[in-house]
C-alpha cells in the first residue's frame, strides 16, 4: 500500500482483463482477505482530518461560556451532527464510499433543481409525486439547513418553535426525497430532538433508552448468520491491522475456502454480547466503578470500530455515540426519572414499533429506522449495462453533481485501472453473503454475461442520487424507472437484480430481476443456506424459487 497510490494487483493486469467477470472476482478476493482494499494511506489521513474538523466545529457550535456537562451542550452537539450528516459530509463520504471528484454530493445534489429524488411513497402521499428535484425539495432542504444553523446560533437551550421548523422541514423533505432525509440519521438524531420537545423533567432518562435502543438494535440486528462474513471482511481491510497470519486465520481455508473461520464467528458474537450486555448495566447502575467499567468497555469498543475505516464510514456517529455514553451514562448516571407518558408512548413507537417493523418486513422499512447497523443483512443490488454505451447514455441523460464513479476513477487513474477497482468493489460485496448470492443471480439476469458492464449498485445510487448508505432500496425497481424515464432504453439494455433483507425468523431471502424497458423479469427467493455456502467467485447458477 502506497502513501498516495493503492496497492497494485498481484497479477498481471491485461490477463486480468482477458477472464471472465467471475474469474476476475477470484484473485481479488483472495487479495482483498489479506491486504483489505488497499487504500493509499493518504485517504486515511484524510478522514483523520474530517473527523478533526467535525470535532472542532462541535467545539464551535458549544462556545467556551458552557461546561460540556450541561444540557445546552448536549443538544448543540446533537443539532450540529444533524447538520454535518445532511450536508453529506459525514456517512457515505469521500473515497472509501467512490467518492473522488467531487468527495462529497449531499448539498451538491440537494441544492439543486433538476437532480433526481425518490419519494417513498407517491402514489400514496400528496403532491410527493415525481422524480425530479424542484424548487420546493431545495427550499425545504434549506429551510432544515437555516432552522439547524439558527439553533447552532442561539444561546441557551434549544428554541422549540425553531426545533419544530427543523422538524417538520426534514419531514416534508422526506416525504418528497429519501436520501436527503436518512442522510440526516433521522432514527437517531431526530429522534433525539424530539425527546427535546417535552418536558425537561424525563429528558435525561429519555435520552438514554435513545441510546439503549440504539445499541440493542444494532445488536439484536447481529443475531444472524451473515454478521460472521462482515466481521471478516472488515478486519481484513483494517488499515492498522497488517498481520497476514492472523488475516488468513479469519477464513477456514485461505485461500481456497472464504467463509468465515470460527475465529471471525467468536469475534462477530463477542461483539455482539458487549452490544447486548454492556448497555445494560450502563441504563442500569448509577455511578461508581462498575459504571466507570462499562464506559470504559463501550468507548474502546467504539474506537474500535472507528479504527477499521468501515467502508460505509460512519465514523463521526461512533464518536457521537462515545460522547452520548460519557454524557449520559457518566455524569448523568444517577438520573433516571420518567413523568411523561406521552413521550414514553412516542418512543415505544420510534424505538420498539419501527424496528419491529422493519425487522419483520424488512422491504418496508429502511434497515436505517429498522436498526440493522452494518449486520451484514441489508437490501443490495448489482447493475448490468450492455456494453454498448448504455452507462455512458445514462450519465449523460440524468442531471448530477457529480460525474459516474467509473469516470471519476478514469480521469484519476485511466480506464485500465479504474476497472479494477470497480472489481476490487464488486470484489467487496461478493465477500458478504448477499454477494455471493447475487454472483449465482447473474445468469440469470442475462443470457452472456459477457455483454455486460457489472456495476454495485451503491455505487449507481451514489453518484446518481448524492448520497448512498447500504440502503438498497435506493437502488432498486424505483431508480431504476426514474433512470427510464431519463433514459428510453431498449429492452436487455440495462438489468437489475435486487436482493431483499432476511426477515427475521425467515431463512430466505427474495429477489428480483428487473429490466429498464420490459420490468420484471422474474422473482423468487433465495435459501440464506445456499448464499452461506457460496465463495465470492463462484460462478454457477445458486439454487432458487421462483414465485
Amino acid at each position: 500500500m502506497g502513501f498516495l497510490t493503492p496497492t497494485p494487483p498481484p497479477f498481471d493486469l491485461e490477463q486480468w482483463q482477458a477472464l471472465p467477470h467471475h474469474a476476475k472476482l477470484k484473485p481479488l478476493a483472495q487479495d482483498w482477505a489479506v491486504n483489505g482494499f488497499g487504500t493509499p494511506y493518504a485517504i486515511y489521513l484524510l478522514y483523520a482530518v474530517k473527523l478533526v474538523g467535525y470535532v472542532a466545529g462541535a467545539a464551535v457550535v458549544i462556545g467556551t461560556s458552557h461546561s460540556w456537562t450541561e444540557l445546552e451542550v448536549y443538544q448543540k452537539v446533537v443539532v450540529w451532527t444533524l447538520v454535518y450528516e445532511i450536508l453529506g459530509l459525514g456517512c457515505g463520504s469521500m473515497p472509501l464510499t467512490f467518492r473522488f471528484l467531487p468527495p462529497i454530493g449531499g448539498f451538491l445534489y440537494w441544492l439543486r433543481p433538476g437532480t433526481m429524488r425518490l419519494p417513498p411513497w407517491p402514489d400514496k402521499v400528496p403532491l410527493t409525486k415525481g422524480t425530479t428535484r424542484t424548487v420546493v425539495d431545495v427550499l425545504l432542504y434549506v429551510g432544515v439547513l437555516t432552522s439547524g444553523i439558527t439553533l447552532l446560533a442561539t444561546d441557551g437551550l434549544l428554541d422549540r418553535t425553531v426545533l419544530v421548523v427543523l422538524l417538520a422541514c426534514l419531514v416534508v423533505l422526506g416525504l418528497r426525497d429519501k436520501a436527503p432525509f436518512l442522510a440526516a440519521r433521522p432514527e437517531q438524531y431526530a429522534t433525539i430532538l424530539v425527546v427535546f420537545l417535552f418536558p425537561l423533567n424525563s429528558t435525561i432518562l429519555a435520552l438514554k433508552l435513545v441510546m439503549l435502543a440504539v445499541w440493542w438494535g444494532a445488536a439484536s440486528s447481529k443475531l444472524n448468520q451473515h454478521f460472521p462474513y462482515v466481521v471478516s471482511v472488515m478486519i481484513s481491510n483494517t488499515p492498522w491491522q497488517r498481520s497476514k497470519t492472523l488475516k488468513r486465520r479469519l477464513w477456514k481455508d485461505f485461500p481456497n475456502d472464504l467463509t468465515p473461520s470460527r475465529l471471525s464467528e467468536a469475534a462477530a458474537h463477542g461483539g455482539t454480547v458487549i452490544e447486548f450486555l454492556v448497555p445494560l448495566v450502563l441504563f442500569l447502575s448509577t455511578g461508581g466503578p462498575v459504571t466507570t467499567i462499562a464506559l470504559v468497555i463501550m468507548v474502546a469498543f467504539h474506537v474500535h470500530i472507528t479504527s477499521t475505516l468501515p467502508l460505509g464510514v460512519p465514523l463521526e456517529w461512533n464518536l457521537f455515540v462515545i460522547f452520548s455514553a460519557l454524557f449520559l451514562f457518566g455524569h448523568y448516571a444517577d438520573v433516571h426519572e420518567f413523568h411523561s407518558v406521552s413521550l414514553a408512548l412516542v418512543l415505544a413507537a420510534l424505538l420498539v414499533g419501527l424496528p419491529v417493523l422493519g425487522n419483520l418486513r424488512p422491504d418496508l422499512v429502511s434497515f436505517l429506522p429498522s436498526m440493522r447497523y452494518y449486520a451484514g443483512n441489508w437490501a443490495t443490488s448489482v447493475w448490468l449495462f450492455k456494453k454498448d454505451g448504455t452507462e455512458a447514455a445514462m450519465g449523460a441523460a440524468v442531471t448530477t453533481s457529480a460525474p459516474l464513479v467509473v469516470q471519476q476513477l478514469t480521469t484519476i487513474y485511466g480506464a485500465d485501472v479504474a476497472e479494477l477497482l470497480l472489481y476490487k468493489g464488486l470484489a467487496f460485496r461478493a465477500m458478504h453473503s448477499h454477494g455471493r448470492a447475487l454472483g449465482g443471480l447473474l445468469h440469470r439476469a442475462v443470457e452472456d454475461l459477457e455483454d455486460y458492464q457489472v456495476r454495485e449498485g451503491e455505487l449507481v445510487a451514489g453518484a446518481l442520487l448524492g448520497w448512498n448508505f447500504g440502503d438498497g432500496h435506493l437502488h432498486g425497481e424505483q431508480l431504476l424507472s426514474a433512470v427510464q424515464e431519463r433514459c428510453q432504453l431498449a429492452p436487455g439494455q440495462l438489468r437489475v437484480i435486487t436482493l431483499e433483507s432476511q426477515a427475521f425468523w425467515k431463512p430466505r431471502q427474495p429477489y428480483r430481476i428487473l429490466d429498464a424497458a420490459t420490468g420484471e423479469v422474474e422473482r423468487g427467493w433465495v435459501a440464506v443456506s445456499d448464499m452461506l455456502s457460496r465463495q465470492p467467485w463462484q460462478g454457477d447458477a445458486i439454487a432458487v424459487s421462483v414465485a
